[in-house]
């Protein structure tokens, strides 16, 4: 199992990123997926998940209406957009295979997300 984030960098408060994970060595059309992320100092939190299907999504409520998770099971990669950013969302944010939880083996390198001004 390999999980590739990409997408992160500085953003400006009220500022947007997209996120992007690549998965692969697994069936990606038949997992469900997840964002996670962990802020400075802060254990890591599960923010966002998306069914296999696509048809469920769950969000934490500090992402709730300003995240959106979709997937791509074409190019086996999972998105978070993020709108509204806010300083409180700097963090490492990290891909999952599971439904609010890792089943892979390991965590990915993540892709840091810097919000300031």
């Amino acid at each position: 199992v390999q999980l590739v984030e990409s997408g992160g960098g500085l953003a400006q408060p009220g500022g947007s990123l997209r996120l992007s994970c690549a998965a692969s060595g697994f069936t990606f059309s038949s997992a469900d997926m997840s964002w996670a992320r962990q802020g400075p100092g802060k254990e890591r939190e599960f923010v966002a998940a998306i069914s296999w299907s696509g048809r469920e999504e769950y969000y934490a409520d500090s992402v709730k209406d300003r995240f959106t998770i979709s997937r791509d099971n074409a190019k086996n990669t999972i998105y978070l957009a993020m709108n509204s950013l806010k300083p409180e969302d700097t963090a490492l944010y990290y891909c999952a295979k599971g439904w609010r939880r890792q089943e892979a083996p390991s965590w990915g390198k993540g892709t840091l997300v810097t919000v300031s001004s």
